[in-house]
Parts: structure tokens; C-alpha cells; sequence
């Protein structure tokens, strides 16, 4: 994600009403996301559709990461040659329908 410039990509809600279109032309044209203030605090920031699919991709890979590394701590482990015969007992199961 391009870095934010406090400059350019800190806005207050009004500016962002009053230019709206262009504001979304922009982000979704690979600009840095917007943070939209609200009485002078963040209240939201705006991302293209890629970018944030980009961020819900890698939460995800994250989440998985933590998830096995947290069962290897835990002593839940597979050998390859387990992983074989079992993928190898699955695809003998399901040919047999």
C-alpha cells in the first residue's frame, strides 16, 4: 500500500462531500487510500476495491500462518509420507461413488 501522506490524504468529511467523485476516481485509480476526519478526529478511510481485497487476502494467508504454526507448537504435525496415504486413501474413496 503507497505510503500516506498526511498532506494530500487526510481530509475533512465536508471536502470529501463536496468532491466525492473525483476523490473516488482518484483512490480507485491506485491513489493512497483517504482518511475522512470528522469533527477533527479519523472517522473512516477510503480504499480502492483492489487494495482492500489486497489487505482481506493477506489477513487471511495471515490467520492461516498463525493457525499452523500454532498447531506445530502444539505437536499437531503430519510427515509427508502420512500426508501421501491419506490424500492417496482420499482419492481412492471418492472414485468409488
Amino acid at each position: 500500500m503507497p505510503k500516506l501522506s498526511v498532506a494530500q490524504d487526510i481530509i475533512p468529511i465536508g471536502e470529501f462531500k463536496a468532491q466525492a467523485s473525483r476523490l473516488l476516481r482518484q483512490v480507485c485509480q491506485g491513489a493512497r487510500p483517504l482518511v475522512i476526519t470528522q469533527n477533527g478526529r479519523p472517522a473512516g478511510v477510503l480504499l480502492s476495491p483492489t487494495e482492500y481485497d489486497r489487505l482481506c487476502a493477506r489477513e487471511l494467508l495471515l490467520e492461516s500462518l498463525a493457525a499452523g504454526l500454532a498447531d506445530a507448537a502444539e505437536g499437531r504435525l503430519m510427515g509427508s509420507d502420512t500426508l501421501r496415504e491419506r490424500l492417496a486413501a482420499r482419492r481412492a474413496d471418492s472414485g468409488s461413488d
